[in-house]
């Protein structure tokens, strides 16, 4: 039963031949596969002058099989290397009530000894593996296809196992999660967020293992590790559901590139193939058609941080409402109601009376308004054609088509919505020419007024949404999301981290729109040190976050006397960094702007430049932007300019709050002048 720490090394040492030996074996299969691949393609090449279309149909889905067949083999013997790297990382004894006491070993991937059909290693996503998760020592229980399996566990450990070789083990306690998760926590980042399957905690397994809700709402706190919560969510319902559901089945909505490359690992270290993934200004772009040049969320974001426009977030502001949204559902149905002048149409010498026109057309309510017309038109066409006892000429047919496109006021969406403003008496909250950038506030409008008027169907293939960032999109937004997207969904997020106030949402507003939405809240924070997450409570007080208790060095606020000695300070404690045995050190900033300014200052010292159009994240110093380090998380954090001249409005205040958010060890924050407000 492996009773000691010796006998586990040497328990290791036994399940690493065992891997080794199942990849000599797959090793086998694929060079048999790739030899009898080449043989029957030599074949095929060699005979195909005498073989009919049905064998090479055949022999066309036999090279298919096989080359299907290797595939899956070399699938396994990547999830077996990455097994021989780090076995497993957990182990429960289980005794099932009126059964024998087993060990159950709990790993990334599930191994089996071929020749007994003997589990050696569960996946952690396995029913039993439940348990490790949920319970400490004592009665414990695990739910199967056919019932609920009672009994109790009466051993549970921890492995660090790295590169083959046991670097630790912890026995049995009240909590075992807690050193481990110590032990990780106290480590430097990564440039890529890794897997968490090691210290998953209980509260955070009731939400990856859910598998009735049809949408998840997950409001976490910073740090709580939602993203990755959300991502082993995607690993287990594809391992759940795997007959039913694939990886290009999903999609995930990031905030942005550099996040989508920064999370890119996840689902790959857990045996899954990569995730389809895109922004919500591509996936506009694509419901819009590619018609319109528009602002994006960032370039939105920064005009607020450069000037305060009065009008421009009124704008803002109620194009976010859900009084706008109300309002665009009223003004639909006066078009329905409205909208379709029908007057008697003849065709030749028949007369199609007015009321048949209104008539066809309200008949097809469920159809979108301006898809009615062909439909009305094959109605009005048989008409005739009962009516006059004879077919219609191509002329006549098109007439009826003419007919009733010019019966309706507008045909084009851009008109609807001009017009909606009108009808609405505010014209002036509608600002754009042809030719001109559409304001971001406009563009999801915009969308759903299409999808409304002219119905799209592009996204029919998803079974699951993961949508990030959840405060950041408005009512209309998630009103085209839930039509665009009739499928589970998994949306998460922290209203504490909006970086537009002016157009945020609330777990309680995705709730308005989903109504069925299962909502949890995980304010545990594990990212930052208990100094770090007291510090970033002066900003924006959330009485509802508990910090793990890993404290660090206290947040430093360092004066300086003018812009060109806080440019010197900013140098100095990059260039302590590169000292420090660090991995990741953020420089963050208010605007894009003052990081140009700040990446000229430290011209020469290896810094990476993160922008709107950056796709990838490295280690080293990154030079960014509160709005693109969101998500993100850094081993050390300097905030420049904190100023009362340069953080004063309510924007100002969500970037800062974001920023010093991103920290796991040390901040540190720079000004010269007076300090701002928000942290006073």
């Amino acid at each position: 039963m492996n009773a000691t720490e010796q006998e586990e090394r040497e328990y290791l040492e036994v399940i690493k031949e065992q891997l080794a030996l199942a990849v000599r074996r797959v090793d086998d299969s694929v060079r048999q596969f790739s030899s009898e691949l080449r043989e029957k393609k030599e074949y095929i090449h060699e005979n195909q002058s005498g073989m009919d279309d049905a064998d090479m149909v055949a022999a066309g889905q036999s090279i298919d099989r096989m080359a299907y067949t290797g595939a899956g083999a070399v699938a396994r013997k990547r999830k077996l290397l990455k097994l021989l790297q780090s076995p497993y990382f957990g182990r429960i004894d289980f005794k099932p009530a009126g059964g024998v006491r087993v060990p159950v070993y709990i790993g990334v991937h599930s191994f089996v000894e071929e020749r007994q059909r003997r589990g050696l290693i569960y996946d952690w996503r396995a029913p039993i593996s439940s348990m490790f998760y949920d319970y400490e020592l004592g009665e414990a229980s695990y739910q199967t296809p056919s019932g609920p399996i009672q009994g109790r566990i009466d051993l549970k450990r921890q492995y660090k196992i790295q590169d083959g070789r046991l670097e630790f083990l912890i026995e049995n306690g009240v909590n075992i999660h807690d050193e481990v998760l110590q032990r990780e926590l106290a480590k430097s980042s990564d440039d890529k967020m890794k897997n968490i399957v090691a210290t998953i905690q209980r509260d955070q397994n009731a939400v990856i293992r859910n598998e009735e809700a049809s949408v998840m709402v997950i409001q976490g706190v910073a740090g709580s590790g939602k993203t990755s919560i959300a991502l082993h969510r995607i690993a287990f319902l594809l391992y759940r559901f795997r007959d039913s559901i694939s990886a290009k089945d999903i999609l995930i909505l990031s905030p942005n590139k550099v996040f989508a490359d920064y999370i890119s690992n996840v689902l790959p270290e857990l045996g899954e193939e990569h995730i389809p993934e895109t922004v919500m200004e591509e996936l506009a772009a694509d419901l819009l058609g590619n018609q319109f040049q528009f602002q994006t969320f960032f370039e939105q974001v920064s005009a607020l941080l450069e000037q305060h426009n009065p009008a421009f977030i009124e704008r803002i502001r109620f194009k976010s409402s859900f009084e706008f949204l109300s309002q665009l559902n009223k003004y639909l149905l006066h078009v329905e109601n409205n909208y379709f002048n029908a007057s008697e149409l003849r065709v030749g010498r028949t007369a199609v009376p007015r009321q048949l026109l209104l008539d066809k057309f309200k008949g097809y309510h469920r159809v979108p308004l301006l898809k009615r017309f062909p439909l009305v038109s094959d109605d009005v066409r048989a008409y005739v054609r009962t009516a006059a006892n004879r077919k219609l000429t191509n002329g006549e047919k098109n007439t009826i088509g003419e007919a009733l496109t010019r019966m309706f006021r507008f045909n084009t969406v851009l008109d609807f919505y001009r017009d909606f403003y009108r009808w609405l008496g505010r014209p002036e909250l509608f600002r754009y020419e042809h030719g001109q950038t559409l304001e971001y506030a406009d563009v999801f409008a915009l969308v759903y007024l299409r999808i409304r008027l002219e119905g799209i169907s592009a996204y029919d293939h998803v079974k699951h949404l993961l949508v990030d960032e959840m405060q950041d999109y408005t009512p209309v937004q998630y009103a085209v999301l839930s039509r665009v997207f009739n499928c589970r969904k998994t949306i998460l997020g922290d209203v504490n981290q909006m970086v537009n106030p002016y157009s945020a949402s609330s777990a309680e507003t995705i709730e308005r729109v989903f109504p069925q939405a299962d909502v949890v809240r995980l304010n545990r924070s594990y990212r930052s040190t208990v100094e770090i997450t007291k510090f970033a409570q002066r900003i924006t007080p959330n009485p509802d976050i508990i910090p793990l208790e890993r404290h660090g060095q206290e947040p430093g606020l360092m004066r300086c006397n003018g812009q060109g000695e806080e440019v010197e300070t900013l140098k100095q404690l990059v260039a302590n960094f590169k000292t420090s045995g660090s991995n990741s050190l953020g420089v963050i900033c208010k605007t894009p702007k003052q990081a140009e300014q700040v990446q000229q200052a430290l011209e020469g010292q290896g810094v990476q430049l993160l922008t709107e159009d950056s796709t990838h994240f490295k280690e080293g110093v990154i030079l960014t932007t509160a709005h693109l380090a969101k998500g993100l998380e850094f081993d050390e954090v300097i905030v420049p300019f904190v100023s009362a001249r340069n953080f004063k409005t309510e924007v100002d205040k969500s970037m800062l709050y974001v920023a010093c958010t991103r920290a796991m060890h040390r901040l540190t924050l720079t000004y010269s002048g007076e300090l701002t407000a928000f942290l006073q």
